[in-house]
Order: structure tokens, then C-alpha cells, then sequence
């Protein structure tokens, strides 16, 4: 499988939605698709509409997995990329517990 960044633009109106489809994705990922597609992690952005859109780092086993599983979720998935290398200057910031502070 390759790795692919998925763009996925004002899909969503807010968290809410965004919540009940990744709850979709991951079950369609996991229990149909298990040998074509795997998500790994998304980034949520604020769109300049006031929508929700994100970032989503999947493997895949070719661009087709990758619409056939947007296609089932409901859900954007024609606008992605292959990954050519990645470049990791610091891992994922973590937040930090308010006992930390």
C-alpha cells in the first residue's frame, strides 16, 4: 500500500458531522475494506467559510480504494495525493493536562 494525503474540503457544517462520518469511515474501513484502505490520522481545519474540512493521511492500495471508500462513507475523496517522502522536523504536539500547568 502507498501513503495519500486526502483533502477534504467544507465537508462538514461542524465537529458534530464530522464526528458521525469518521465513525462511518473507520467502520467501513476497518470491516469492508480492510485489504485496500487504512486510516492513519487527519488533521481538522477551520475552512474560511466557517465549515469544517480536513487533512487526512490514509494508506491505500491505488487511487480507486481511496473514491470507492469516500464514495461509501458519503463523503469528498477525489481531491488526494501520493506521498513522496516525509519530513519530520518534531513529532505531533501533544496537549498538555491542566495537573502540567
Amino acid at each position: 500500500m502507498e501513503l495519500y494525503v486526502i483533502r477534504r474540503p467544507s465537508a462538514w457544517a461542524n465537529l458534530s458531522e464530522l464526528e458521525a462520518a469518521g465513525a462511518r469511515s473507520a467502520r467501513i474501513g476497518n470491516e469492508q475494506m480492510s485489504h485496500r484502505v487504512r486510516w492513519i490520522r487527519s488533521y481538522v481545519v477551520h475552512e474560511a467559510d466557517g465549515r469544517i474540512g480536513t487533512f487526512c493521511i490514509y494508506e491505500a492500495r491505488d487511487g480507486e480504494s481511496i473514491r470507492e471508500h469516500a464514495r461509501r462513507v458519503g463523503m469528498p475523496g477525489e481531491e488526494f495525493y501520493k506521498v513522496a517522502t516525509t519530513v519530520v522536523v518534531r513529532g505531533d504536539p501533544t496537549p498538555q493536562t491542566a495537573a502540567a500547568e
